[in-house]
């Protein structure tokens, strides 16, 4: 199976009020762990639809978390352990847009990293959730130089109270937000894991789209 690198700098969602005010379609991840329910962006409308193929052939079915880092992420959507050769799928040209930013609860397009793939094109099937941690706002300012990305006062409000990685803004494509089940992301990320983050007990996914518009 390929392996996809996130390229890190080194340093270390908003839900109700502070969700993102936007319709899309909704899809249910279903785990050991219970249910993570995510709206996907129609403003990213090629990671939009790619998902959305995969999860309406049921093609994630089987497929596990394999790649798990407690206050950073949750990484699944490879072929191990799924049925169909998932990394087979074509690459996904980046779509990264300032206003989608790693708050806690982003879904995004994992991929390989910069030497191989200068254009940033997300996995045709791998995605990740952030869980990430609290910046407090102070830190996301003086962060924004070193990062290149100037943050509204709102991005900084979520940084603060909810959390995320800021260091992977426009790094990777953001293209859909946890709106239900971010309990489940904190108890996924919280397990046990061995070489590579590779989870010891396997996470096998089922994902069913719940609403296509």
């Amino acid at each position: 199976m390929k392996k996809l690198i996130f390229t890190l700098a080194v340093a270390a969602f908003s839900m109700n009020g502070m969700a993102q005010e936007a319709e899309g379609p909704v899809v249910l991840i279903s785990t050991s762990y219970g249910d993570i329910k995510v709206l996907l962006y129609n403003e990213t409308p090629m990671h939009r639809d790619n998902f959305l193929e995969i999860a309406s052939a049921g093609n994630f079915d089987g497929s596990i978390f394999h790649r798990v880092i407690n206050r950073f992420m949750i990484q699944g959507g490879g072929s191990e352990g799924a049925l169909v050769k998932l990394d087979d799928r074509p690459v996904v040209p980046a779509e990264i847009k300032k206003a989608f930013i790693h708050k806690k609860g982003a879904l995004a397009g994992a991929r390989m990293a910069d030497g191989i793939n200068p254009l940033r094109s997300s996995s045709g099937s791998q995605f990740y959730i952030v869980q990430g941690q609290k910046y407090d706002v102070n830190t996301i300012t003086k962060m924004q130089e070193r990062l290149g990305v100037t943050y509204t006062e709102e991005q900084k409000k979520i940084y603060a109270e909810i959390g995320g990685t800021p260091h992977l803004d426009m790094q990777y494509t953001v293209f859909g937000e946890v709106i239900e089940g971010l309990d489940v992301v904190d108890k996924i990320a919280a397990v046990q894991t061995a070489q590579a983050d590779r989870p010891v007990v396997p996470i096998p996914m089922k994902v069913k789209v719940l609403k296509k518009k």
